[in-house]
């Protein structure tokens, strides 16, 4: 859409109120809203924001943190091609924002951009990356005493869990397509009250873009049936938790041609999709600081809990870290791609995807070498195995990964040093808040904030 079309769709739609929203260091969604009388105007000129914003965590504590104090501005400059009409808020629009500075550049601190660029120095190298954020969330009733209970009690995959959910889940799949995104899959999933709704890939930008779009969506639409949706890793500490698998693949410029596709392997994989794999392993002590990064991400990322616990990779291995997945029947060659398990909802959806893409060319350019493939639940195997395969534990704790975020040199040249540095500074002041804290405090915030 052209600036002049999202004026004119959004007055057609009878829009009051339109939301410039962008994703921060802490994965909160945020953003500002133009009355439609100014919307022509925000469009050219975006909305002010502090330079502040970036430095607050996902429990509204401004963080110190050198050019992000109460001097300096940037601005939210919406895209016009992301814009959608809300079905579930009256009289409401959105578009996805980056943030620029007062002379119209790019942000170093702005996670669309850092995204952007990712997307760029893949296409450098003749691949466009595509993607799906395959999403569950818990349904939840408010129980008494105004804790949080699931609401229903059905086992995984039944008709019953079908039948409980069936009108909101609908309401959902309505919004979805009223917004333009096509629904792939849905089904009841392992735990009481989960559920699995996916979104069909897209490029990288617009599949992060979609993500953004997706958490507002089923919580809202949640909220409008009274019920609350959590999309935190851990939402209930005794009960599975929710993942946000990242599923890639990588196609020729022209978008005709899967690049991960082969004939003659075993499991039908590229030696470019080995490369980029092994770049992903190589790197996934750190990245996931950014791909599940939250305090609570790390009461998830455990051992037979079937949300990856190790660097290990196999065919449809769901407790390794990276899966391939066999391809559909009659489109094998277009359907091949590999699922990143050690993800979850709390990320910015633009810091993991562009930290996935950096991992991954950086393996590409070394041509790494993946290793064997894992065949059996690597917690099952003893150290001394673990350590011949060169298969290492995940991190234990979001300041673990931080640590080991800071000493990759790929990830952290990737991302520039003040969005690095911004975000450790984040992600280190939430695991101190939250490690002086017990356990209910800790399920609070994520609830409601994921």
């Amino acid at each position: 859409m052209t600036p002049e079309q999202v004026v004119q769709a959004a007055c057609s739609a009878g829009v009051r109120l339109v939301r410039f929203l962008y994703c921060d260091n802490g994965g909160v969604i945020r953003g500002k809203l133009t009355h439609i009388d100014g919307l022509a105007g925000r469009l050219k000129g975006g909305i002010g924001l502090t330079v502040a914003m970036q430095a607050f965590t996902m429990l509204d504590h401004l963080e110190p943190f050198e050019g992000m104090g109460p001097v300096g501005e940037v601005r939210i400059m919406p895209d016009p091609a992301t814009f959608k009409v809300l079905p579930y808020v009256p009289r409401s629009a959105a578009m996805l924002a980056d943030l620029l500075t007062l002379d119209g550049q790019p942000w170093a601190a702005c996670p669309r951009n850092f995204l952007k660029r990712m997307v760029a120095r893949a296409a450098e190298q003749g691949v466009v990356v595509q993607a799906a954020l395959e999403n569950e969330f818990i349904l939840c009733r408010e129980a008494v005493g105004g804790k949080m209970a699931p609401a229903d009690e059905a086992l995984c995959f039944s008709t019953i869990g079908m039948h409980e959910s069936a009108e909101v889940i609908d309401d959902m799949v309505a919004a979805f397509e009223a917004m333009g995104m096509r629904v792939d899959l849905y089904y009841p999933e392992y735990g009481p009250g989960q559920h699995e709704l996916t979104i069909r890939h897209a490029k990288a930008l617009t599949a992060a873009d979609h993500q953004i779009f997706y958490r507002d969506t089923v919580r809202s639409v949640a909220r409008n049936h009274g019920l609350y949706a959590s999309l935190a890793p851990k939402p209930f500490p005794d009960m599975p938790g929710n993942g946000c698998h990242i599923h890639c693949s990588l196609w020729d410029p022209a978008g005709t041609t899967n690049l991960m596709w082969s004939e003659h392997d075993r499991y039908h994989f590229s030696d470019l999709g080995y490369y980029f794999i092994a770049g992903i392993l190589a790197h996934l002590p750190g990245l996931v600081a950014l791909t599940a990064p939250s305090y609570n991400s790390y009461r998830r990322l455990k051992p037979h809990l079937w949300a990856s616990a190790f660097t290990a990779w196999g065919p449809d291995n769901r407790e390794g870290a990276v899966r391939i997945a066999s391809p559909f029947w009659g489109q094998e060659a277009t359907s091949i791609n590999f699922e990143l398990k050690a993800s979850d909802c709390s990320n910015n959806p633009y810091l993991a995807l562009g930290g996935v893409i950096a991992a991954g060319l950086d393996g590409v350019t070394r041509k790494l070498d993946p290793g064997e493939p894992m065949l059996t639940d690597p917690g099952d195997l003893a150290d001394e195995e673990l350590k011949r395969r060169g298969i290492s534990r995940l991190p234990g704790s979001l300041a673990e990964a931080a640590d080991n975020l800071e000493k990759d040199e790929v990830l952290m040249d990737a991302l520039g040093p003040m969005l690095a540095q911004s975000f450790l500074t984040v992600k280190r002041s939430e695991y101190r808040a939250f490690a002086a804290q017990d356990v209910d405090y800790e399920i609070k915030h994520h609830f409601y904030t994921f």
